[in-house]
């Protein structure tokens, strides 16, 4: 099958041919033709797989067809979750609209929106977006979405991940009732079927994939090892391999950071990236990674989504995710586009039961390697460690010299602090608010 055959515009097969793309990928086979037809489309692919061209092509395709009005009310509506995966998907709409006449825009946060609003208001048919800068410029009156005709919500199960629900259902009503709609997900859990019957009419469901499995090109380890040895362990695997591109996973921003430090002091060029870095150091850290300027890129899962790192040999598991369906998509970084790809997996005792349910997940035993002076604490609990929990002991440890010297301290004083602690705003999670 061509990209011919599934009846996209010369303009589009033009951009596409610029692009080497030869022949459609198999979300792009399924996709494609049940969008064009106008129907709602609920699709589940893998990361790699080239699930942005499967909504991106046939959305510009139709509003290409129709007829646009001198001032350019945004037509489309692509929703990410975060600021990356954005800015990525805006350069693919950008790419494959080339020789079409259409205008796009991108808007997230993490930057002054001058510059956005300033291109809206020019007139956009395609807009990429995330939830948050969205919603605070519809507030303030500088963009409608009540033209919108087609709906594209990108990555869904992590949008409810990030705890986006409410803001998508805000978004929902701001659009008119009748649009097409198009769900794409790494997943299809529970709650983003129940999400999809409440946005999408009779969808076409397409799968490129058995949900949840692993790509066959990834070859997957474990090492076991003690907790305060996997930092050593990283290092030692990084710096005696040679290794020249690697992603690796924590689960927190402070595990990343620290991590991070640790990577530097032992001579390896690496640098963090999470929701609580500024957009410019964001960018500058995943150009350098691109570039080969820093060799070890740490990050989160929520500020991973959406890097676009192409023929990526490794990815490490620096910690498991609590979320087995994480797992999938975060090996699912590299083995990419027909490469081979190593995922590994550093497991300390209290991630045994995150183990056990990968394993079960993708219904296959994960080999397991000890290196010898990183062995596993025998006597270490298997009992999986809650969220938070980590820095709750943290601050436990810490408190200790602070209280003793509140005992201290006098009953005006006392009062002071009380007052101050109640005039304390609770941070904003930038994670979050895109």
């Amino acid at each position: 099958m061509s990209f011919k055959s599934l009846g996209l515009s010369e303009a589009l097969l033009k951009a596409i041919s610029k692009k080497g793309y030869t022949k459609p990928s198999p979300i792009q086979k399924k996709a494609i033709p049940p969008v064009l037809e106008g129907y709602d489309v609920l699709a589940s692919a893998q990361t790699g797989t080239g699930k942005t061209a499967g909504f991106t092509l046939p959305l510009l395709h139709i509003l290409s067809e129709n007829p646009k009005e001198k001032f350019r009310p945004i037509r489309a509506l692509i929703l990410t979750p975060t600021r990356e995966l954005a800015a990525q998907v805006y350069a693919n709409v950008r790419e494959y609209s080339e020789f079409l006449n259409l205008r796009s825009a991108v808007i997230f946060g993490g930057v002054n929106q001058k510059p956005q609003v300033a291109t809206i208001r020019q007139g956009i048919d395609v807009l990429v977006a995330t939830p948050g800068r969205l919603l605070d410029l519809q507030n303030q009156g500088l963009l409608s979405l009540k033209r919108v005709e087609m709906f594209v919500l990108d990555e869904a199960d992590r949008m409810l991940d990030m705890g986006f629900l409410r803001d998508i259902e805000r978004v929902i009503k701001l659009m008119p009732e009748k649009r097409q709609n198009l769900m794409f997900s790494a997943t299809f859990s529970k709650d983003i079927k129940k999400l999809a019957h409440g946005i999408l009419t009779n969808p076409v469901q397409v799968e490129a994939t058995p949900e949840n499995t692993t790509v066959e090109a990834i070859t997957q380890k474990v090492y076991r090892v003690a907790k305060g040895k996997k930092s050593g362990l990283i290092i030692k695997l990084i710096s005696e391999g040679n290794w020249k591109q690697v992603l690796v996973f924590t689960r927190t921003k402070h595990g990343a950071n620290n991590l991070c430090k640790k990577m530097i002091g032992a001579g390896i060029t690496a640098a963090a990236i999470h929701g609580n870095k500024s957009q410019g150091a964001r960018t500058k850290a995943l150009s350098g990674f691109k570039n080969g300027g820093i060799n070890v890129l740490v990050a989160t899962d929520i500020a991973a989504r959406g890097l676009d790192i192409p023929l990526l040999p490794h990815v490490v598991n620096f910690e498991l995710p609590n979320i087995s369906e994480d797992y999938v998509h975060r090996i699912g970084r590299t083995g990419r586009a027909g490469a081979k790809g190593e995922a590994l997996s550093l497991v300390s005792a209290d991630e045994t039961t995150y183990l056990r349910d990968i394993q079960k997940l993708i219904d296959m035993k994960i080999p397991v390697e000890v290196i010898e002076g990183f062995e596993p604490d025998p006597n270490a609990s298997t009992a999986p460690i809650k969220p938070g929990q980590n820095r709750q002991r943290r601050n436990n440890n810490q408190g200790g010299e602070r209280r003793s010297k509140k005992t201290n301290t006098n009953t005006n004083s006392s009062r002071s602090s009380n007052r101050n602690n109640k005039s304390r705003r609770p941070k904003r999670n930038n994670e979050r608010r895109n």
